[in-house]
């Protein structure tokens, strides 16, 4: 059986190995996937599955849906394996992998709809209100969210739900950063406005 610290720094950039040259464990997890271990695989899922989980509820709007593109994310994350160069962790490719998955789901049945959801008036003069957390609140703020135009609610889910910034998202979403804060101020409007009438 062929040492795996002799060939483990030859798949990665060497910001993923060690000062001595030993594979990081997770240089190994990945190794361990691409050469077809199902055990690696599942400690894959279920260190990452839970966040792609929350992502990929929040996008499509239900958490039957969200169940399903996780497997479809996880089933082309599979696939797409060798694709994995390292310049970043693999949850960070995961999660990249997934955001643009849920992206296409989304653009998708629109497409199929026939129809856009921007059906919601922006009105500046509502002051903020706070969220109560009561699983009702909760509804009422998903099905808000399920109503804010694709790109509001894109910018709102990755910025005010998980917490990237202003840059990040631009980068992830394809936009200019004042376009990611115009968004997400659109959407905080029409979620406030949304909430009040309920």
């Amino acid at each position: 059986m062929p040492d795996p610290k002799q060939r483990d720094p030859l798949l990665f950039t060497s910001k993923q190995t060690t000062v001595s040259g030993d594979a990081s464990p997770e240089t190994k997890l990945v190794a361990r996937c691409r050469a077809g271990d199902v055990d690696a695989f599942e400690t894959l899922y279920k260190q990452h599955g839970a966040r792609i989980y929350s992502l990929a509820s929040r996008m499509a709007g239900s958490p039957e849906e969200g169940e399903d593109l996780l497997q479809e994310i996880f089933l082309q994350a599979y696939r797409k394996l060798d694709s994995f160069k390292g310049d970043a962790s693999i949850g960070t490719w995961l999660y990249r992998l997934a955001l643009n998955h849920c992206l296409d789901f989304v653009r998708s049945r629109r497409a199929k709809m026939g129809k856009l959801t921007d059906t919601l008036d922006t009105d500046g003069s509502i002051e903020p209100t706070a969220l109560r957390e009561t699983p009702v609140a909760r509804i009422d703020l998903q099905r808000g969210i399920e109503q804010l135009p694709q790109g509001c609610r894109e910018a709102f889910v990755l910025h005010d739900v998980e917490g990237y910034d202003h840059k990040e998202v631009a980068g992830m979403l394809g936009i200019a950063e004042g376009t990611s804060k115009s968004q997400v101020f659109k959407a905080r409007m029409k979620l406030r406005a949304y909430l009040r009438r309920t």
